[in-house]
């Protein structure tokens, strides 16, 4: 299974991948949407419920944040870890991993 179609990343009923972008800074604000950008950063939220984290991308000569909330706090833990282990790679490469080990 692709980590972009896990069914975890349902949130009360919402898919959350691939994440809303959100301007923090650098260049112009281009309003990204989708698979877009280069994966900078991952932080896992430190507010409980942990099934949270935060993802910061670089894109087009500018920063964004996006949230993903998981459906369960200890698949949120696992895709820190592997988000952290694929750090400078695009968003579309992430969203193609397979991770069928975590169902």
């Amino acid at each position: 299974m692709l980590l972009r179609e896990h069914p975890l990343f349902m949130y009360r009923g919402m898919v959350n991948w691939p994440p809303f972008w959100r301007w923090i800074g650098g260049g112009n604000d281009k309003r990204p949407r989708g698979e877009v950008g280069t994966l900078r950063r991952v932080e896992k939220s430190k507010v409980l419920p942990a099934n949270r984290c935060f993802l910061y991308i670089d894109y087009e000569d500018a920063s964004y944040i996006g949230c993903l909330l998981c459906s369960d706090h200890v698949f949120c833990s696992q895709i820190v870890r592997i988000l952290q282990a694929n750090l400078n790679k695009t968003i579309a490469e992430i969203g193609s991993l397979d991770i069928s080990h975590l169902l």
